[in-house]
């Protein structure tokens, strides 16, 4: 399997988890879409797993549907082994529009450097109880700047994580001379691992923190079996995954309706 094609697949792998987790996935067949509940359109999907054809237009009005129904907005992510020239016009024809490429990376675990920490007063905690989650969702929260009225959907999202041990979902939180400043979350798909949820409080910014957060984030990967890990990269974090031994393989396009 290509580098691609284990972006995709833990993608796919992860959306699909957490509409199972929320009880909102909704399966076309030939497209999938899923929602959080957040009134963000970044956390909100729909994907195709491979090219469509004019048989599926009908596919893509019903998650229209789907999505106006639920009040949310939402993102339609295209990856480069679903592409094709009659997708883009189906998308375009119903009303969406490009609207960013998103640089999708993976790393190699088994070449996971030994790190010195850059800070000794830096902890990463492992969350594994609902009071320490608490923590993990204030942080994420705050270090993503999500609106305010958003706050109850969020609570709702992350009441739904849970701790089990078959759970493919782990979560980390940096402390900085005790004060929990950072996040992230991990899922395992069989031998590969998404990053997500990577966020620093805005004023603890720029001092190496996120980059602890992911290397150790990607030390527990590797220990869990992980071979492969991967994620899709804001701009700012861009340089920090590259530090972290993270490449750009591809990017996702994404696709926004044009009144939303």
């Amino acid at each position: 399997m290509s580098y691609t094609s284990l972006i995709e697949q833990t993608f796919f792998a992860n959306c699909r988890y957490w509409g199972d987790l929320h009880g909102s996935l909704y399966d076309t067949g030939p497209a999938r879409a899923m929602t959080t509940g957040i009134d963000s359109a970044d956390l909100n999907m729909a994907w195709n797993e491979k090219p469509l054809n004019v048989k599926d237009r009908q596919t893509i009005k019903d998650i229209k549907e789907y999505f106006r129904k639920a009040g949310l907005p939402y993102w339609w992510w295209l990856f480069p082994g679903a592409q094709s020239p009659e997708t883009i016009y189906l998308l375009k024809a119903e009303g969406f529009s490009f609207l960013d490429g998103i640089p999708s990376m993976i790393a190699d675990l088994t070449r996971l450097p030994e790190h010195d920490p850059c800070d000794t007063m830096m902890t990463v905690l492992r969350i594994e109880d609902q009071g320490d989650l608490v923590l993990w969702k204030e942080v994420s929260f705050a270090g993503f700047d999500f609106p305010p009225h958003t706050l109850g959907q969020y609570d709702r999202f992350v009441g739904k994580f849970n701790f089990n041990l078959d759970s493919p979902q782990k979560y980390f939180l940096a402390l900085l001379n005790g004060k929990p400043v950072a996040t992230s979350l991990l899922f395992l798909h069989e031998n590969n691992a998404g990053i997500y949820f990577v966020t620093t409080l805005a004023e603890e910014r720029k001092k190496g923190i996120g980059l602890e957060l992911t290397l150790a984030t990607m030390r527990f990967a590797k220990t869990a079996g992980a071979r492969y890990a991967t994620l899709q990269s804001s701009p700012d974090g861009l340089h920090v995954y590259q530090q972290a031994g993270f490449q750009e393989y591809c990017r996702v396009d994404v696709y926004s309706l044009n009144n939303a």
